[in-house]
């Protein structure tokens, strides 16, 4: 089990990363480049410092509208040519996904696409990774012993978990490892899970009301991508200081990484300005920029190291997955099926 500690020099280092955003916001002030529309599901903090270090770099505004993955994504099919949207980013990839295979997304540069290994991308060159999020397992030690808990996430939809196992099936987080689930183990052991999950599980909003419940002892564990633990733990550890993690290994769909990506809308306006942006991110100061901040996420890019507080990326053992197969309608449908949503 990976047991992480918050370091004064990981503070030192979110302090200057803090101020130099706000050097670069001064800049951008004053900057009178053209202006593209970001449509983000990503964390406002991690969304900022991007833009900022854009602005500064290349005189490049951004203007930034948040939502959900879904909601977004949805948003954007609606709007069709019409969008105002330049460039989409996510937390998850199936809504980029979703996006692929309506056409909706321009191809990217090939240079773009070469700052990050192949698996972290659209096998259609559309979208490209941009970050990364380990599904872990949160859980209490006054209530349960680290060897009680599970090897497989397939082993949650067992009578042994009965309201013992928090999700947050409404979230587009917990509905892309769903995903991660039915391209690894097929439909069949897919819906038993889920339908399994339906009798087990207490359900919370998102992935910190689960933090905290877990924390608090309402319910002795809980999935969620590990950043949200490492963040708090970061901070102040108010609403994880009676947890630990673990980490599913042996290529368990538990062990699913879920790739944030960004992508260029076919319908963008500012193309060539939209194209940047994402080679920014995606890019070595882009990837440096998520390494250093508090998000606390893995960067995908070549060459960059996560956040000398996580796990080391090189030690997780996600299973392969071609990211463009994973069908997030699909799995909303099935959610509903047997009743999560």
């Amino acid at each position: 089990m990976w047991h992480a500690l918050t370091s004064p020099s990981a503070r030192r280092v979110a302090s200057a990363v803090a101020a130099i955003g706000l050097a670069a916001s001064l800049a951008a002030c004053g900057s009178s480049g053209p202006t593209i529309t970001l449509y983000s599901a990503q964390h406002q903090d991690l969304n900022q410092a991007w833009i900022d270090g854009f602005t500064k770099e290349t005189g490049i505004r951004v203007e930034m509208r948040r939502g959900g993955d879904f909601e977004l994504a949805n948003q954007i099919l609606a709007e069709g040519d019409a969008s105002p949207a330049d460039v989409f980013i996510t937390e998850n990839s199936p809504a980029l996904s979703l996006l692929s295979s309506e056409g909706a997304l321009a191809p990217l540069d090939s240079a773009t696409l070469s700052q990050v290994p192949a698996r972290f991308s659209s096998g259609a060159n559309d979208w490209v990774g941009i970050g990364a999020r380990s599904t872990v397992v949160i859980y209490n030690p006054a209530l349960i012993a680290a060897d009680q808990v599970p090897n497989s996430i397939m082993d949650l939809s067992g009578p042994q978990w009965k309201d013992r196992i928090g999700v947050a099936s409404g979230g587009a987080d917990f509905q892309a490892i769903a995903s991660a689930v039915y391209a690894v183990n097929g439909d069949a052991a897919a819906g038993e899970w889920l339908a399994g999950l339906k009798q087990n599980a207490k359900i919370y909003q998102n992935n910190i009301a689960i933090m905290k419940a877990v924390n608090a002892g309402e319910v002795p564990a809980g999935v969620i991508y590990h950043y949200y633990w490492y963040k708090d733990r970061a901070e102040s550890g108010q609403d994880s200081a009676n947890t630990e993690l673990e980490y599913f290994d042996r290529k368990d769909a538990g062990a699913f990484v879920s790739v944030s990506g960004g992508a260029v809308l076919r319908s963008s306006e500012n193309a060539a300005e939209a194209q940047r942006f994402v080679a920014y991110m995606s890019g070595r100061t882009g990837q440096q920029i998520l390494s250093a901040t508090l998000s606390l996420e893995y960067p995908v890019g070549n060459g960059v190291e996560p956040n000398p507080t996580l796990k080391p990326f090189s030690e997780l053992d996600p299973p392969e997955i071609d990211l463009n197969t994973l069908n997030g309608p699909k799995v909303i449908s099935e959610m509903l099926r047997v009743g999560l949503l």
